[in-house]
Formats: C-alpha cells, sequence, structure tokens
C-alpha cells in the first residue's frame, strides 16, 4: 500500500465516522422530541418538519413550546461542554481536565447562591425567574474569568493557573456553603433543583442568548484549532515557531469560559460531559489534530447529551430525572477507564 493510499483511507474513514456521527446526533435529535411523558407521534413530526399544520393542537404546543427548546438546548450544551472540555485537556495537558477546571461552575454558583440564598437570608424580597437566575449565574462565571484573565497576564506557567482556578474556585463553593447554612428549607430546596441541571428550562429569548454566547465560543475554538495542535507539541516548541502562547492560552481561556458559563448559567451545572466526550472522540478518529477533533466533539458531545436527555425523560412516566446525575452516569465509566488507560501505559 502506498503512503498515497493510506492516506486516503484514513480520510475515508474520518468521513465515515462523521457521516455515522450526524446520523446519530439526526436520530437521536428526532427521538428526543417524539419521547417523553407524552408520546408525540412520527406523523405530526413530519408535519412539523413540513411546515403544516399538526391537527392535535396540545401535540403541537408539547412540541413548538416545550420538546423543540429542550432538544436545541441539549444540542447548544453538549457540544459547549465537549469543545471547552477538549481545550482544557489540550492546554493543560491533563487528560481529566474539564470545561469547569477554571472554577467557571463555581463562580456561576456563587452567582446563583447570592440571588437565591443571599438576598432571601438577609430578607430581601426578590422575583425569582429562570431569566433572573440564569442572568445571575452568567455575572458569576464572567467575574470568575475576569480573574482568570488577569492571572494569566501575569503568570506564565500553566500549572500555577490550574492551581488558582482551583483556588477561585474553592473560594466560590465556600461562600455558597455559607449561604446555605443561613438559608431556610424553601429557596435552599430550589438552589439544590438548579444544581441539578435542567434542559427544560431554556426558552423563549433565552434559548437566543445560549445560541449567540455558544456560537461566539465555538467560533473562537475553530479558530484556535491550529494554534493548539502546534501547543499540544509543547509550550517551547510553539514558541519556538513564533506562536504567542500567552495570546493563545488568553483566547482559549475566553472561548470556554464562554462555552462552559452560558452553559452553567442556562442548564445548571452538568458534569462530565466535557471530561468524557474529548476521549471518546480521540479513540474514535485517532488523532490529535483539533481541526477534526472539535468539530467531532461538537457532534458528540450534542448526541451524548441528547441521549442523557432522553433517557431522563423516563419515556412513559409522568417524572423526569435529573439530567446532571444521568450525565454523571454515563461519563464516570468513560473518566475511569481513561484512568486506568494511562496508569497502565505509566508503568504504575
Amino acid at each position: 500500500m502506498t503512503p498515497k493510499g493510506s492516506k486516503n483511507i484514513g480520510k475515508n474513514r474520518i468521513v465515515t465516522l462523521f457521516i455515522g456521527l450526524f446520523g446519530l446526533f439526526i436520530l437521536f435529535a428526532i427521538l428526543d422530541l417524539l419521547l417523553g411523558s407524552v408520546k408525540i407521534p412520527f406523523i405530526h413530526f413530519i408535519d412539523f418538519i413540513l411546515g403544516n399544520d399538526i391537527k392535535d393542537p396540545v401535540a403541537r404546543q408539547i412540541l413548538v413550546n416545550f420538546r423543540l427548546p429542550k432538544t436545541i438546548a441539549a444540542v447548544l450544551a453538549g457540544s459547549a461542554l465537549a469543545v471547552s472540555g477538549l481545550q482544557m485537556q489540550t492546554i493543560f495537558r491533563n487528560p481529566l481536565a474539564g470545561p469547569y477546571v477554571l472554577g467557571i461552575s463555581s463562580g456561576a454558583s456563587l452567582g446563583v447562591a447570592l440571588v437565591v440564598l443571599g438576598l432571601s437570608a438577609f430578607s430581601i424580597p426578590i422575583w425569582v425567574s429562570q431569566l433572573s437566575i440564569a442572568t445571575a449565574a452568567l455575572i458569576g462565571s464572567m467575574l470568575v474569568l475576569l480573574l482568570i484573565l488577569a492571572v494569566s497576564v501575569r503568570i506564565k506557567d500553566i500549572l500555577t493557573i490550574l492551581i488558582m482556578g482551583m483556588m477561585f474556585g474553592s473560594a466560590a463553593s465556600a461562600v455558597v456553603s455559607i449561604l446555605q447554612y443561613f438559608s431556610n428549607e424553601s429557596v435552599l430546596r430550589s438552589f439544590v433543583i438548579w444544581t441539578m441541571g435542567s434542559l427544560g428550562s431554556v426558552t423563549g429569548i433565552q434559548i437566543w442568548f445560549f445560541s449567540l454566547l455558544t456560537f461566539l465560543g465555538l467560533s473562537m475554538a475553530i479558530i484556535l484549532a491550529r494554534p493548539l495542535n502546534v501547543i499540544f507539541l509543547g509550550e517551547n516548541y510553539a514558541r519556538n515557531l513564533g506562536l504567542n502562547v500567552g495570546l493563545v492560552r488568553f483566547l482559549v481561556f475566553l472561548s470556554t469560559s464562554l462555552l462552559a458559563g452560558a452553559t452553567t448559567a442556562f442548564c445548571g451545572p452538568i458534569g462530565f460531559i466535557g471530561i468524557a466526550v474529548p476521549h471518546v472522540v480521540k479513540m474514535l478518529f485517532k488523532t490529535s489534530n483539533h481541526t477534526i477533533l472539535i468539530p467531532a466533539s461538537v457532534i458528540a458531545g450534542a448526541v451524548v447529551l441528547l441521549i442523557c436527555d432522553i433517557i431522563s425523560q423516563l419515556p412513559g412516566a409522568n417524572y423526569t430525572l435529573p439530567i446532571n446525575s444521568i450525565a454523571a452516569l454515563m461519563g464516570i465509566p468513560v473518566v475511569i477507564y481513561v484512568v486506568i488507560k494511562n496508569k497502565r501505559f505509566s508503568g504504575v
């Protein structure tokens, strides 16, 4: 087999994998729209796609007002978490790094806690809506982002930045714990429910804001694909090639914070998707080329979170499981496999 022939086989394999992933994406997106406590007939879905009027008003309301926004939210959140996790694993050269390693999730939790728990603890009345919670989470995550960006400008060592991110996250979590201690049962329950994650609460204008932030973060990630390929080979090597490592790192942090921050703000903290999906993609495509891994992670992340959402809906039942719990149960086996695999190759 000639090198040219081997190269063609490699390209054909990648194209086949992308087609397969996209096919799974279409399949599970349709199932997510149709399955749930109320089963939507497939003919109604066909009418919806063709723009025809759905004769059953209940089915139309469920499909358009509830199922469709939830499916879009699953696609956006899954793609955002997978790509941000991939970027963090590359920048920190750590297979267990995830989208929340910079303390973004803790900052978002602090923002929500200050609104839901803090104001009530001081008997300050506030109308707590999904939009106010999302706004508070977004502000909290952006404040942590500013701290991380300020640190990254002054500190060049990537391990120190990782430690600082963990410290910011721990400090935010400590404040949240104090607020929980002084909160009454009703508001504490609201906060705990938010920490479980939800895709069904993203509706109306929130979808547009979520889509915009995700689009910006993913666009930056795609632009940064080639610089990440160089950094993957080592920061010293990248500097010798003339790459501005500090600027690339800054932009990666910004992209990750937009993606993880927006997802946490609108859907709550959803763990393990950002850690597990990049490893699944790497195992499937057998490459470290980020021009392939990033678009593959976009599709794979969407597929995995769609599957999680279908499972969490318990089709035919009248209740829904927390999406965060389902994502954890699906992601933990992958993380365990990665840890065992790395231990084996390191000879430990």
